[in-house]
């Protein structure tokens, strides 16, 4: 089977093409077509072989991106359409109706769409990849992956906010957390780690971050909420924050409920405190003496620990701490700067596995009462098998 996944952004389209035979899963290609709509929109891809092409066109509408996106699957992945079996797509939001990856139909997108309140950036984005694929592949089955299906476990106790209970039942507010393909990857993968399900915590560590409480399997708490915007901070989101300040930064600032939304998604996090979304460029000022990157990075690093000790309370104990996602996965500093504000729980750092990078490997001591891991994620990966289960 060749298993084409979609990852579809308002003004992007990333993708990776799966050859499946029988439990094994191999990348044949991947790419990413970008500023759809925007001047400058360009394709690219690489192929198994390492060999890479992009191409520089107009790329008006998905449509015209899932195209070319073909044409290069066609160049050296494919010899034929036909070959693609089925089509997964990540999908952002799935609110309270999707506890589980489905099999489109027009009702399934018709309840996407429905959600859009929910994800206004992303679930009309998802539907575009959708549309454009049932005009191209008419007959080819596709499956939904949700980013919010894998948290659909947690108890009402985690995800009740405290507000008037009608906000819930008629408005669907609640904690709905995101990541879920990422949090489910590597949670599995840490349990064959450690031989057991047990409790994990995992920390999805990029621009956006969150982290989750995963018990025997199942999450039962995660750090996102309503929106990605709630949790740790991150590149350019505050995470939590005293719910009446954007209140008081409309009253006495003058400011519009679109500046605030600006402020708090695009102007906030690492950028606001330190000048720099790229942790790669705070971790640069850190080492250089910066003050102001010193008091970000410690900031975000009380953030996490913040978090983790009060999941650690809610799973009544920990087995292992996972780190993930391309801070996760590629910050010694951060990662050291975490687990020494943990060492209460008997972690020690082992620093020649902390400093390497790209591999699934331990980071603490073999005498460390928990454990602790770097593990990069595949949601990709989780997206596919997903297809390959439902498309049969």
């Amino acid at each position: 089977m060749k298993i084409l996944v979609l990852n579809s952004g308002s003004s992007s389209l990333k993708y990776q093409l799966f050859s499946v035979n029988n439990d094994s899963y191999e990348v044949i290609a991947k790419g990413l077509a970008e500023r759809i709509g925007i001047k400058g929109s360009m394709v690219s891809i690489k192929y198994a072989n390492g060999e890479k092409k992009s191409v520089a066109i107009d790329l008006p509408t998905h449509n015209e991106a899932l195209r070319e996106v073909f044409n290069l699957l066609l160049n050296g992945a494919i010899s034929s359409l036909e070959e693609i079996s089925a089509v997964g797509h990540r999908t952002v939001h799935g609110g309270e109706k999707f506890k589980s990856s489905v099999l489109i139909t027009e009702e399934v997108i018709k309840t996407i769409e429905d959600l859009s309140q929910l994800a206004p950036l992303h679930n009309p984005a998802g539907v575009l990849g959708i549309r454009a694929v049932q005009k191209a592949l008419p007959s080819v089955p596709q499956v939904a992956v949700f980013d919010t299906a894998f948290h659909q476990t947690m108890p009402k106790e985690a995800f009740l906010y405290g507000l008037p209970l009608e906000q819930y039942t008629e408005h669907q507010i609640r904690r709905y957390g995101m990541h879920g393909t990422s949090h489910q990857f590597v949670s599995e993968e840490c349990a064959k780690l450690i031989g057991k399900k047990g409790k994990i915590i995992t920390c999805h560590l990029g621009n956006g971050a969150s982290i989750s409480a995963i018990d025997n399997g199942e999450c039962k708490d995660t750090s996102m909420g309503f929106t990605p915007l709630a949790g740790v901070i991150m590149g350019t989101r505050c995470g939590d924050i005293d719910p009446y300040i954007p209140i008081h930064i409309m009253k006495y600032q003058n400011k519009t409920a679109d500046e605030v939304n600006n402020l708090l998604n695009k102007q906030s996090g690492m950028l606001g405190l330190s000048g720099y979304s790229d942790m790669r460029d705070v971790e640069t000022q850190y080492l250089a003496g910066d003050q102001r990157a010193i008091e970000a990075l410690n900031t975000y690093a009380y953030t996490l620990v913040k978090f983790i000790g009060s999941y650690i309370a809610a799973l009544g104990g920990v087995d292992a701490i996972v780190f993930t996602a391309g801070i996760g996965e590629n910050s010694p500093i951060i990662r050291k700067m975490v687990l020494e504000r943990l060492s209460y729980l008997g972690i020690a750092v082992n620093e020649e596995n902390n400093n390497k990078r790209g591999d699934t490997i331990e980071i603490t001591t073999p005498d460390s009462k928990v454990k602790a891991f770097v593990i990069p994620t595949n949601e990709e990966l989780v997206i596919a098998k997903d297809t390959v289960r439902l498309s049969k």
